[in-house]
């Protein structure tokens, strides 16, 4: 969806312009990709630095960068568990913000030492580049704040979509004082 919005954001119309192929499972697309007539593949990490590294494929863009902020990562809960439960909302969200704070005060080669174990199939260097990468991107925000530019920005993303059937207002969905608290 977001790359879509961001054809279509540039005057490229998906259904007219150029033929997408989903018929591939998101997981396998990078596999895939090397013995395919494809010219372009949308990826994520590691998967976009193993093709680079295998020399089957450039990064030529970054739909982060593109798009604007689009919140790929937010937390639910419902308002009921939230009111009877603050601390655990609240030390959660502490968590989030302190692995924000992590990513945004140690070197790229630090943060890949600490995210290895959970990326064994990772070389510590590929690590390293894809989380420079992510640095030079701005991918990580200095807190944890949903804040409301970016949730209007994913329901024009939805709604172009045609996945969101009407608007739901921001302060209806989001709230922000744990995130704030944290942050402070």
């Amino acid at each position: 969806m977001v790359f879509e919005y961001i054809l279509k954001k540039n005057g490229i119309d998906p259904a007219s312009d150029l033929t997408i192929d989903q018929s591939i499972s998101f997981g396998l697309t990078a596999a895939a990709f090397p013995g395919s007539q494809a010219d372009y593949t949308v990826e994520f990490e590691p998967f976009a630095t193993a093709l680079e590294q295998q020399g089957q494929g450039f990064v030529v863009a970054s739909l982060g960068v593109d798009s604007g902020y689009v919140p790929y990562t937010a937390y639910s809960a419902r308002r009921s568990y939230m009111e009877e439960n603050p601390d655990i909302i609240q030390g959660f969200t502490n968590a989030v913000q302190k692995g924000l704070e992590y990513v945004n005060t140690h070197t790229s080669e630090e943060i890949a030492e600490t995210i290895h174990p959970q990326f064994p199939e990772t070389d510590l260097s590929s690590l390293a580049i894809i989380v420079d990468r992510y640095k030079s991107q701005d991918t990580w925000k200095e807190d944890a704040v949903f804040t409301e530019e970016s949730f209007l920005l994913l329901q024009n993303i939805l709604e172009e979509a045609g996945e969101l059937s009407r608007r739901v207002p921001y302060e209806d969905l989001v709230t922000t004082e744990f995130a704030r608290r944290a942050a402070d």
